[in-house]
């Protein structure tokens, strides 16, 4: 079993303190990106709105969550001493899971056989979605 990244809030507080703390370096990757694309001062305000930068904190925010992958024997194995509830997506026949303990109260996985990366980018943005957006 691996784990990675490292956001794990225990509960809806911690998650707001924490999607707070990413919103400085959701503006500071927007403002370089916009820099980096040679956005003058007037397209910058244009284009650069408080919707991009609210994309941009979400995203970061699911990037960092912690996600663990495994062996579906190790996933069931975690979950045997945990009273979740379970939101699993893919096939329940397929060899490896990639999931995330949210706020300790439910888990989301999805399933993958080969592409770990992957699973783990599609899982965090499942998590984000079904659990933190309503949060915030």
């Amino acid at each position: 079993m691996e784990t990675h990244g490292f956001l794990a809030p225990d509960d809806e507080a911690a998650a707001r303190d924490r999607y707070e703390a990413v919103g400085p370096a959701a503006q500071t990757v927007v403002k370089e990106t916009a820099k980096a694309m040679e956005f003058d001062r007037e397209e910058y305000g244009e284009r650069v709105t408080s919707d991009v930068v609210e994309t941009a904190r979400d995203a970061l925010f699911a990037s960092l969550l912690e996600v663990r992958t495994g062996t579906r024997e190790e996933y069931e194995e975690w979950l045997e001493d945990r009273n979740r509830e379970v939101l699993e997506h893919g096939n329940e026949n397929v060899t490896n899971v990639a999931w995330h303990d949210a706020l300790g109260e439910r888990v989301v996985s999805a399933t993958f056989e080969s592409k770990e990366e992957a699973a783990v980018a599609t899982l965090r943005r499942q998590a984000f979605g079904k659990v933190y957006r309503e949060l915030f």
